[in-house]
């Protein structure tokens, strides 16, 4: 793993190609309604159980991400949306969106509140971490 000086985002490779922004996670988080704050401060402690995980962001997301990014998640103005990768097809009510993309499969799923991180969400992220170890 290698982390960039200059943004602390965590890599796969060292001095892997990426655009360092200065926006923080409260930057992504400013003027949005505190379910969501809270929605993801519940997606926080319950990733950061699956193991060794670095948090970053990127220019509208959190990045989250262990050998390699595998959460992406986006705040929006009423949801955040949970992206992540498997190489098998999931399926899940809880999908939002989903297809595949090259050999593996993208997942989106959109949360807006604490209680919605159930044990089904956090199940499939923790598969999305499991697959970006591989």
């Amino acid at each position: 793993m290698w982390t960039c000086p200059k943004c602390e985002r965590r890599f796969k490779n060292d001095n892997q190609s990426h655009y360092c922004v200065d926006v923080s996670i409260d930057d992504l988080f400013e003027g949005k309604p505190d379910n969501l704050i809270l929605t993801f401060d519940k997606i926080l402690l319950d990733v950061v159980e699956f193991g060794d995980i670095g948090v970053g962001t990127s220019k509208n997301t959190v990045i989250f991400a262990s050998v390699k990014a595998f959460l992406i998640l986006r705040p929006m103005s009423k949801v955040l949306d949970l992206k992540f990768y498997h190489n098998k097809e999931l399926h899940s009510s809880k999908f939002h969106k989903s297809g595949k993309y090259g050999k593996k499969y993208y997942y989106h799923i959109r949360v807006k509140e604490p209680s919605e991180v159930d044990a089904e969400v956090v199940s499939l992220l923790q598969k999305g971490y499991t697959f970006s170890k591989k």
